[in-house]
């Protein structure tokens, strides 16, 4: 135990004391007593093991407060080797992790989100065998994830979004209990690595990833996938949009060429969101998009899209579609007549098309390309 409390002093020293306000847990610590036979009112955000027999009760929980704490994270820390637990996000730690992490071998979640930590993670996070959720999101951590990750067989969740990691991201199908995936506002580049198959969540948003999005139709369990801003070609295939559990897909700002809508798709789809404007899109419209019958949210802008606006999606506007975003493209032809109605209730927009597409109307606001750039252009597409 003696460890552990001197595992504590040196965490609390090596914290500005200028930045541990008054009513802050840290400010709690009392050194007086044993850190694990106080009362609550001392050692805020330690929780202590209480074993049933006469063997020494070890800290099994560090959970700050989010007051600021502007500091490093002591190698100490790695004497904790009965922690299961360890939340210090929301505050102003510095410098880089210790390689003493590998030591908390009971860990099962590690929250360092929200702070300054610079440096890389492969000296420590191989250790972690009973990891089960690590969140490092928010910090300015680099380097590459280390393949070995892939051995963490218990992760269910994590996220190293919004920090300088690089390279390529390994293949972590291994990570067979993995549910959620974040690795967004990095650096990566390369393809899309091999995923689990229970996957739900996948953010590789902001990165610089290329090649094709195809793998992703096998992974049946997804609900919620972002690959904007990235170098992604190719197509949004059948596969993926057929997907029996997607809610969302934002495949915004890439360089994907087509989107493949077929007759039968999307009857039972849970799809609500598809967000593909910015990209490279040729051809026309999916007139089978109106099957998607849980679909409320249409982006299509900025691509290369040409021919009318199909008369279906002019059922659909409001029932269930709130909104239309089909701006920027080569559309031409009248709009279906349901998108002159007054009564409409839905966001969006027709404006930089070629339609004959009246500017009273508030979804055709923004006018319409002259008609030399609508001839050269719908020739060419």
């Amino acid at each position: 135990m003696r460890s552990d409390t001197e595992a504590l002093q040196a965490l609390r020293r090596s914290i500005d004391p200028n930045m541990i306000p008054p009513s802050s847990y840290i400010s709690s610590w009392d050194f007086s007593a044993d850190p694990c036979d106080s009362t609550g009112a001392k050692f805020l955000g330690i929780l202590c093991s209480n074993p049933g027999d006469n063997s020494t009760n070890r800290i099994i929980s560090i959970e700050l407060d989010s007051a600021g704490y502007d500091g490093f994270l002591t190698h100490n820390i790695g004497n904790l080797t009965e922690l299961t637990s360890l939340d210090l996000s929301r505050n102003q730690f510095r410098g880089p992790l210790p390689d003493t992490l590998k030591n908390l071998k009971k860990l099962t979640q590690i929250s360092l989100s929200g702070n300054f930590f610079t440096g890389g993670i492969a000296g420590w996070i191989n250790g972690l065998r009973n990891v089960e959720s690590i969140d490092l999101s928010e910090n300015l951590l680099s380097g590459p994830i280390p393949p070995r990750i892939s051995e963490l067989r218990r992760l269910t969740h994590i996220s190293f979004s919004n920090n300088e990691f690089s390279g390529r991201i390994p293949d972590i199908n291994g990570l067979w209990k993995l549910q959620t995936l974040d690795l967004g506002s990095n650096m990566f580049v390369g393809n899309l690595p091999k995923l689990p198959t229970k996957l739900r969540s996948l953010t590789l948003s902001h990165n610089q990833l290329s090649g094709h999005i195809t793998s992703l139709g096998s992974l049946k369990e997804l609900r919620y996938i972002d690959l904007s801003d990235n170098k992604f070609t190719g197509s949004i295939t059948r596969s993926i949009l057929s997907l029996p559990e997607l809610n969302q897909l934002n495949v915004s700002f890439n360089q994907l060429a087509s989107i493949e809508v077929n007759t039968h798709l999307g009857s039972g789809s849970p799809l609500q969101v598809l967000n593909a404007q910015r990209n490279r899109l040729q051809g026309h419209l999916p007139v089978s998009l109106v099957n998607f019958e849980n679909l409320q949210e249409i982006n299509l802008a900025y691509n290369g899209l040409t021919g009318r606006v199909p008369v279906a999606y002019g059922q659909r506007l409001g029932r269930p579609w709130k909104s239309l975003f089909l701006a920027d493209n080569f559309l031409s032809g009248r709009i279906p007549r349901q998108f002159n109605s007054s009564a409409l209730r839905i966001t969006g927009s027709l404006a930089n098309n070629c339609l004959s597409c009246p500017v009273t109307i508030p979804i055709c606001g923004g006018g319409q390309r002259p008609a030399s750039a609508c001839i050269g252009e719908i020739g060419n597409h």
